[in-house]
């Protein structure tokens, strides 16, 4: 019988199930502050950590309500309690304590209910505004990622003054790289080097994601436990997702130990709704950084977060701009002469370079046709074959791409294509078997640093204490083989664009061959049929010849039969405009491009039509093609966009709260969070393909959102705190 896995508490995991450690339920916080569990609404302290009582002077504070701390710690709080204090903490300054001493309270609600409030001494504000408005500006001018990068690093070093900061990206695997650094010149460089995913559990990943900012003020320090461990609000650990102060877990206490580092401060970036990658700060000695500079790092994180995506969005609408040309080369070569084969093909760099591919192959009604460096047209058949049985065994998707970056190891009977072929994209051009548009990149054996050899990650010693995870950071050079450069999320973009494109072709030529090859009948309507392209072929009086499964799908589930074109009006929106498009169409031989509104489905549907006259030599009419396109995302997309511009134009406007001082300081920085905002919605609205593009939208927005917030409190703080 298999032993159950139980889920280790925090500080009870051993490196062999640290992906399991509860660090959320830490127990315990850092020394430098005081936390309290307060119960509502009579503000009880239930419970607390246990330098509480020295931290305020006092001889007791469990079981005692807050009014009876000291200073004005309650009064203070009140005004906020109603506010989303369960999505994101508040802080503010106040007095607490005998006597009343002035410190920074953050408020919260954790997730099993009550209130926790955690106090740190307050310091000296700083007048952080002008920095930061400059640190937006060369944020927003970046025009590389690499530049962004390097800015970035180099603002938080200014603003923190942290011994080291490095800009980390995670790759589709959880591994991490630095991609960027600046440090203190006798500093070892960990420019270049990758973690691998298992140095940041998931469960530590999913915790960054909802606490943008964790500070780590002395790595040696001895964690103050809470007392009671357990919550009288419901027998349970306390949710610390959302503390400042909440303790590190153990094992990654003892990796910063091992690394040399003292402290640390770390912020999130959040890139459409994923953690992109990290901020992380490392200072060889103790540090503390007061709640203004935290806020102001937030804040950049956040506002670094909307650039990358506008970089990554523009990247890929310059890759789109090459693919538009070459699908506008395709539809005139079927017009012209129907060889959009050779059109695909003729100045092959437009079908490779999108993907930044060293070879092409198509597969269509058993030609093959290549461009660049491919293998022998026997083993790209087999790659056909391979391609058809897996499309059988693990039904994806019906144009579903496949992707691979080590052909060879996922397959290994493909082994003598490594040199050219360890990289693959396949898309299928239709429901037929062996109907495949290819691209491959070679092998590249490449030396990967590692900070640390990546296979010796753990080391157990004698003693269940002396668990530790790598002791040695020294770089690890790895060679990796039978692998090619991973494809990007662009290139995938790309090549969905291309096959798409190529298919939708492929599809229209087997149309027009249907009307004007009657003896190619039964073989090409039968592919038609199967296409998941909603098409209609007519004749040139109008009579419906097919009608294939995916349009009628588009209908009621019962209808009757449609044996003409203008039978078809009922089932749109506004079908005196329909008749009126197709009478044209009929009679001018005119095609027709336009949007329509599908009203016979369970729901009404918005479709784009791209009807043509089927033209014979001598301009002799034979029939006409229709062929329909479902635009649900892209008319989402439209109004994602519209909305976005609608929700940022009233963000930046201040609340009544900031005095007319507050407000004009507010108004300066808001300037620049807003335009950096619409700059990268501007990006994403021309590089994001429009099934993504409102998700991405309302990650700007909510970041947008969340950095004006973050500074408006923070010019609010700060004229709290000159009062």
């Amino acid at each position: 019988m298999p032993v159950p896995l139980t889920t280790p508490a925090f500080g009870h995991a051993t490196l062999a199930n640290c992906e399991r450690e509860q660090i959320h339920l830490a127990g315990s916080i850092q020394p430098h502050g005081i936390l309290l569990a307060v119960k509502e609404p009579d503000n009880l302290v239930i419970q607390a950590s246990t330098n509480a009582a020295a931290f305020l002077n006092t001889n007791s504070v469990v079981g005692r309500p807050l009014r009876d701390l000291g200073g004005d710690l309650a009064l203070q709080i009140l005004p906020h309690l109603n506010g989303p204090l369960h999505l994101a903490p508040m802080t503010l300054r106040c007095a607490v304590g005998t006597p009343p001493r002035r410190v920074d309270c953050t408020i919260h609600r954790p997730s099993n209910g009550g209130l926790i409030i955690e106090l740190e001494p307050a310091t000296k504000t700083t007048n952080i505004a002008p920095a930061l408005d400059g640190a937006f500006h060369r944020i927003t001018s970046a025009s590389s990622l690499l530049g962004l990068s390097d800015e970035t690093a180099t603002i938080f070093k200014e603003i923190t003054g942290y011994d080291r900061v490095m800009v980390y990206r995670f790759d589709d695997e959880g591994h991490g790289e630095v991609l960027s650094e600046r440090r203190r010149p006798e500093l070892e460089a960990f420019l270049g080097n990758r973690y691998p995913a298992s140095d940041i559990p998931q469960i530590a990943r999913r915790l960054y994601e909802r606490n943008r900012v964790r500070l780590l003020v002395d790595v040696n320090y001895t964690p103050v436990p809470l007392q009671p461990r357990i919550s009288p609000l419901n027998g349970r650990d306390l949710d610390m997702s959302l503390s400042c102060l909440r303790s590190m877990s153990p094992i990654h206490q003892k990796y910063l130990q091992n690394m040399g580092v003292g402290a640390t401060l770390v912020c999130s970036l959040i890139v459409s709704g994923r953690l992109w990658g990290l901020v992380a700060c490392h200072h060889y000695e103790p540090r503390f950084v007061p709640f203004d500079i935290r806020a102001a790092c937030e804040a950049l994180a956040e506002t670094c977060a909307i650039r990358i995506a506008a970089l990554e969005s523009f990247a890929q609408s310059q890759s789109e701009l090459v693919v538009r040309r070459l699908e506008q080369r395709l539809v005139e070569a079927v017009s012209r002469d129907g060889e959009w084969q050779a059109a695909l093909f003729d100045g092959s760099q437009s079908l490779l370079q999108p993907l930044g591919a060293t070879g092409a192959a198509l597969l269509f009604e058993g030609q093959v046709t290549t461009a660049g460096d491919v293998p022998s047209t026997q083993r790209i058949r087999d790659l056909a074959a391979w391609l058809d049985r897996r499309r059988k065994t693990t039904e994806p998707a019906p144009q579903a791409l496949t992707v691979t970056a080590a052909l060879t190891l996922d397959e290994p009977s493909f082994m003598d294509l490594r040199p050219i072929a360890s990289g693959l994209i396949a898309a299928p051009l239709s429901a037929s078997e062996g109907e495949y548009l290819l691209w491959f990149r070679p092998e590249q054996v490449r030396t990967v640093t590692w900070g640390g050899d990546p296979l010796k990650a753990v080391i157990i010693g004698d003693d269940p204490s002396d668990l530790s995870p790598r002791r040695s950071f020294a770089q690890w050079h790895q060679l990796v083989e039978g692998k090619s450069e991973p494809w990007s999320p662009a290139e995938l973009a790309s090549a969905r664009l291309i096959s798409e494109t190529v298919a939708d072709v492929a599809l229209q030529l087997r149309s027009v061959r249907m009307v004007i090859a009657q003896d190619q009948l039964a073989t090409i309507s039968a592919q038609v049929l199967r296409s998941e392209q909603p098409v209609i072929i007519a004749d040139v009086e109008g009579r419906i010849l097919l009608m294939n499964e995916a349009f009628e799908q588009q209908l009621r589930a019962s209808h009757p039969h449609i044996p003409h074109l203008r039978d078809l009006g009922s089932y749109f929106a506004a079908p005196a405009e329909f008749r009126a498009n197709l009478d044209d169409l009929m009679r001018n031989k005119r095609s027709w491009r336009g949007e329509l509104t599908l009203s016979g489905a369970a729901s009404q549907r918005p479709l784009m039509v791209r009807a043509d006259p089927v033209i014979a030599p001598y301009d002799r009419v034979l029939g006409f093609v229709l062929i329909f396109s479902d635009l649900t995302e892209r008319k989402t997309a439209e109004a994602a966009r519209a909305r976005f511009q609608e929700e940022i134009d009233g963000a930046r406007r201040p609340s009544l709260r900031l005095d007319q001082r507050a407000s004009l300081i507010y108004k300066e920085l808001a300037a620049s969070t807003v335009e950096n905002a619409q700059l990268a919605a501007l990006e994403v609205t021309h590089g994001a393909e429009a099934g993504g593009m409102p998700e991405m939208l309302e990650s700007i927005r909510n970041s947008t959102a969340r950095t004006l917030g973050i500074l408006e409190h923070l010019v609010w703080y700060r004229s709290q705190s000159e009062e």
